[in-house]
């Protein structure tokens, strides 16, 4: 079953949990219908991208209006493709939504148990990892490029769960759009090193030729989770592909670079019973 629903030109929502959680907003955006310009037409989210910080904030708003969550209320993050998780709170709130300087530095994953805050990080072809725990209402967000994928991000973000009491078999995951092993190459350098992180017999990666493979970085975050205690019944991986699905999302490598940024998102909502979750 594909988790995500395309529900407008600018998001993507993530059904699979919207349906069974009413309060929860989760989803991914696309590249579309946006104000920015030239590279990073049109919905470009990132402010470090060097985009016009004006039309990154217009961009922002305009989201944030469609979902009803306000931008005061989001978080964001400087991405460094290391493996920090930040515990939010509602002392967080703001920081990152409406420029970089005040992102939470040095992090690459957002974990919390407070409502009304919206966790955001930005991507163009490194992994989104969503994560839930239906009974205690906790949630988390993580970034996962192959750097962060081989040192463990999704491990730690299960380790967070488990260090606040959390029964790691009860932990939902998705694991959201990126770049796929048919457009994603890789060296010696890179396997080695996801053949240190992972001792599982599923290979995430096929051989192209001597030194060069195609690695799947969601197959790899997924056999990571599962060695990390996450059930195979509770990781449900996207068909999305970044490089592939052009109509829809900016891609790092295909673009050579010089690109917007998708935005990852997930909040509850502080009302209870309140279904009406984002402009269809």
């Amino acid at each position: 079953m594909e988790p995500f629903t395309l529900q407008n030109k600018q998001f993507f929502n993530l059904d699979l949990w919207e349906q069974q959680f009413p309060n929860l907003l989760a989803g991914f955006t696309t590249k579309n219908d946006g104000k920015s310009k030239g590279d990073y037409a049109s919905l470009n989210m990132a402010f470090h991208v060097n985009d016009q910080k004006e039309t990154v904030i217009a961009n922002r708003n305009e989201v944030a209006r469609k979902l009803m969550f306000p931008l005061e209320r989001w978080v964001g993050a400087e991405q460094t493709h290391k493996v920090h998780i930040a515990k939010v709170t509602s002392d967080h709130l703001g920081m990152g939504a409406k420029d970089y300087e005040s992102a939470l530095k040095d992090t690459d994953g957002f974990f919390t148990l407070e409502k009304n805050i919206l966790l955001t990080l930005c991507f163009a072809d490194c992994v989104p990892l969503y994560f839930i725990h239906p009974i205690t209402k906790a949630i988390g967000i993580a970034h996962a490029g192959w750097q962060g994928t081989v040192k463990g991000i999704a491990r730690e973000m299960i380790n967070v769960f488990a260090s606040h009491g959390i029964p790691v078999d009860e932990v939902l995951t998705v694991i959201g759009p990126s770049i796929t092993n048919r457009h994603y190459i890789v060296d010696d350098r890179v396997i080695n090193e996801i053949d240190m992180v992972i001792h599982s017999q599923a290979k995430s990666y096929t051989t192209v030729s001597p030194g060069q493979y195609r690695l799947n970085l969601q197959e790899a975050n997924k056999q990571i989770l599962l060695e990390a205690g996450v059930l195979e019944s509770n990781i449900h991986l996207t068909n999305y592909c970044t490089y592939e699905d052009d109509a829809y999302f900016f891609s790092h490598r295909r673009d050579k670079g010089k690109t917007g940024r998708m935005m990852s998102y997930i909040g509850w909502r502080e009302e209870e019973g309140n279904e009406n979750v984002s402009e269809r």
